[in-house]
């Protein structure tokens, strides 16, 4: 009997050596003048020499910050492990969208999460730097944002993904503060289109981008996904589109990015 705990307690602290990393690293924005906190998750094995490794980038929703995934979902180390990748949590702020906004310059965040970080972390990691190996989803404003930056920089992203995204914002124009960051959208959103998922369509070729979309059947941005989805089928764009059971919350996303990253490693594939 104490043998046999001897070994278990060997080879749970073999597993604990041998678990992810999580840094936390301030990412400087040279068009912002200022630097955000940033999650670096690396897989165990990146330790043990040169290896270069994929690196897929997870955004936070709205009001959310970097921490959000790594705290909320901390299996997030152990898919890194399983899937030999790098994953990074950056900082969007409060309401950034992802977008550079036409009115507040200290708001620069598609320049600074589709540029700057991905600069900065190919020149301090061992990644594999081309967009072959480099992926992008999140949550909700996440979700937005991955597909808006993928679609608008594939010489950075080689796939997308979307969570719960708000790929369509129009139809809520009295929330999550977007007027901030756009002004007044004008007779039925036109002057937020060219900010949306739904408004970059046009930019897009037939195979030329993997995307995994998802979204929860209770989720109230399920009607805009299934309009994305449409959209994509008729312009005969291949996706992954799947709805499941789920609402806009933690419980969902943490179902989701399961499913997420074997996408992306089979894409890295």
């Amino acid at each position: 009997m104490k043998y046999t705990l001897t070994l278990l307690l060997l080879f749970f602290g073999l597993q604990t050596l041998r678990a992810a990393n999580v840094d936390t690293v301030n990412i400087p924005s040279a068009t912002m003048h200022r630097s955000y906190k940033c999650v670096v998750v690396t897989p165990a094995s990146y330790k043990e020499g040169t290896r270069r490794y994929p690196v897929v980038y997870l955004l936070h929703g709205y009001s959310g910050n970097y921490a959000n995934w790594v705290t909320k979902v901390p299996a997030i180390k152990e898919l890194a492990d399983t899937y030999q990748c790098m994953i990074v949590c950056p900082d969007g702020a409060f309401m950034s969208w992802y977008l550079d906004s036409p009115l507040d310059s200290s708001m620069r965040f598609e320049t600074y999460v589709g540029k700057e970080i991905p600069a900065y972390i190919d020149q301090h990691y061992q990644t594999l730097p081309d967009p072959r190996h480099r992926a992008i989803t999140g949550l909700s404003m996440g979700g937005h944002g991955a597909l808006y930056l993928a679609i608008r920089h594939p010489e950075m992203f080689g796939a997308a993904g979307s969570i719960s995204g708000g790929v369509d914002f129009r139809p809520f124009p009295k929330s999550w503060e977007i007027v901030k960051m756009l002004g007044e959208p004008g007779k039925d959103g036109a002057n937020w289109t060219a900010y949306t998922v739904m408004g970059q369509l046009n930019k897009l070729q037939p195979g030329t981008l993997p995307m995994i979309i998802d979204c929860g059947v209770k989720d109230f941005f399920i009607d805009v996904n299934r309009a994305l989805h449409q959209k994509l089928l008729e312009k005969g764009i291949d996706h992954d589109y799947t709805e499941r059971p789920g609402q806009h919350d933690w419980s969902y996303w943490s179902n989701s990015i399961h499913y997420q990253l074997l996408f992306f490693h089979r894409f890295f594939q």
